[in-house]
């Protein structure tokens, strides 16, 4: 599957990213494990008062830990980012709005 995720940060940053994926369960549930790793080792807060944190929150948090600046200079982070994403969602366009704190298909 080809999937194309954007990640906005701000209204004059964005960067996008297209990946080819083979999205199944156990890569999906790989994934899942490695935005819960990847969340701990950015050292990432809850989003919710409430303190649960679902995929998408990791999702948001990992993106606005790594930044535009890390994921434009490094390209091959951007595209990690962006095949753990799509595998873990298993959508073919994927938006990351950080800004509106919402990641949307």
């Amino acid at each position: 599957m080809r999937s194309a995720v954007e990640i906005i940060f701000n209204s004059r940053q964005s960067l996008e990213a297209s990946v080819d994926v083979e999205p199944d369960n156990a890569g999906s549930q790989a994934s899942r494990e490695w935005f819960d790793a990847t969340w701990v080792r950015l050292g990432c807060e809850p989003l919710r008062p409430s303190g649960k944190i679902l995929l998408l929150d990791k999702i948001l948090g990992v993106a606005d830990a790594l930044g535009h600046a890390q994921l434009q200079e490094n390209p091959q982070m951007l595209q990690e980012f962006a095949s753990h994403t799509a595998l873990a969602l298993q959508k073919p366009r994927i938006t990351v709005d950080l800004p509106g704190l919402v990641v949307g298909f």
